[in-house]
């Protein structure tokens, strides 16, 4: 069997850990050609010397000569030995070496959800005009795919011809939450909670950023306009679910009646595993496997949108169209980042997201300004109020 060839984009973050312990367990299916950080300059140089990688890049300037930079990551993206780019920058940063890859007719893992989010039509031409194949990496979108896949039709995400369409089958797709770490508070007083609560999820170990997100529940809100595009779905097809266990990933209700739904240890290496060796799956996995005990009890609920309101803008939202789609991450994750800066309470992310919401369509550079704006507004008046 030839190996796999990698290039790996946020390689120090917990996706990238996650991903090189799979390859670890799989050295004869596997080969890292190219590895990417953000600023972990040591981080990056102890990994290569791990898994005797030679291509490098950093997002950010460096004195180790590393080439950094978005035209240094983009050329990592389409590094001509790589077969798959596994897509694990977080944010914005994202894009333009997603793009990168596809155009340079590699198959993409993907992770970063903003990619789908903010361009999610314009990055699914591509991928069509180029014939390569987009696998989701989150836990909920791989069992999604993996729910869908079947011999007698295909997602889209993977389709690059005239098969059968997978999405005509569907009925609705339910997307599980995890609820973060203040769901089962029965008030949640965003205004007073603070960044450490935030950032302490009971289930996962992710970046700060996706942690926020999770805690305010947008996370689950980018996850259904990600699944909009990988699976050609309607707003009206999506649903969401709390389910604290993280235990079962995601349901697919198709128009038959039949509810399949996805189970496994919530671990990112399974899904992370799926889409390297997809259409096969490997041999063995990198966790233990699931026992009868961790299957009982398992629990579920709408969730309150009155209390997490982000999840709720973008409820409101997905029927206004796609324009709407970049408004939504931009501005999160420009207020997100302030949040985690200290410079705004966590209950004004959500209301930099619904300003940005009563902008009209714009381009990218414009709803950043504006949600930088807001943040600026919003970091004054507590200044003032203090």
């Amino acid at each position: 069997m030839m190996r796999k060839r990698l290039v790996i984009l946020g390689a120090t973050g917990s996706i990238g850990a996650s991903t090189l312990r799979v390859v670890a367990a799989h050295p004869e299916r596997f080969e890292v050609v190219g590895l990417a950080a953000g600023r972990d300059v040591a981080g990056l140089q102890r990994l290569a010397a791990q898994f005797h990688v030679k291509h490098l890049a950093l997002a950010e300037p460096n004195d180790a000569g590393i080439p950094f930079g978005e035209a240094a990551l983009c050329a990592l993206a389409s590094l001509d030995e790589a077969d798959l780019v596994v897509m694990a920058i977080a944010g914005m940063a994202g894009y333009a070496p997603t793009l990168a890859a596809i155009d340079s007719g590699k198959d993409v893992a993907l992770a970063t959800k903003e990619v789908l989010v903010m361009a999610g039509t314009e990055v699914m031409r591509r991928r069509l005009s180029r014939g390569v194949r987009l696998l989701p990496l989150d836990s909920e979108h791989s069992a999604l795919f993996q729910c869908l896949q079947s011999t007698a039709s295909v997602p889209a995400c993977v389709r690059t011809g005239d098969e059968a369409k997978a999405d005509e089958r569907l009925a609705e797709v339910i997307l599980t939450a995890s609820g973060g770490p203040f769901f089962k508070c029965s008030e949640i007083d965003w205004k007073r909670i603070t960044v450490a609560e935030a950032l302490n999820h009971p289930r996962w170990d992710m970046g700060p950023k996706v942690t926020i997100d999770s805690a305010t529940m947008m996370n689950k809100g980018l996850e259904m306009i990600e699944a909009l595009h990988l699976f050609a779905l309607d707003p009206a097809q999506l649903r969401v679910w709390v389910h604290p266990q993280s235990i079962v990933h995601s349901f697919v209700h198709f128009k038959d009646g039949a509810l399949l739904a996805q189970l496994a240890q919530p671990d990112m290496a399974l899904p992370i595993q799926y889409a390297l060796t997809w259409p096969d799956r490997a041999l063995h996995a990198p966790v233990p496997a699931m026992t009868l005990a961790q299957m009982q009890n398992l629990e579920f609920a709408e969730p309150d949108l009155h209390r997490f309101p982000c999840l709720k803008l973008v409820f409101e939202a997905l029927p206004m169209g796609a324009w709407t789609h970049p408004i939504l991450t931009l501005a999160n994750e420009v207020a997100v980042k302030a949040f985690l800066a200290g410079r705004i309470s966590a209950d004004r992310i959500a209301a930099v997201i619904e300003e940005g919401l009563t902008r009209a369509e714009t381009n990218f550079d414009a709803i950043v300004r504006y949600a930088e704006e807001a943040v600026t507004r919003f970091e004054r008046a507590a200044v003032v109020s203090s």
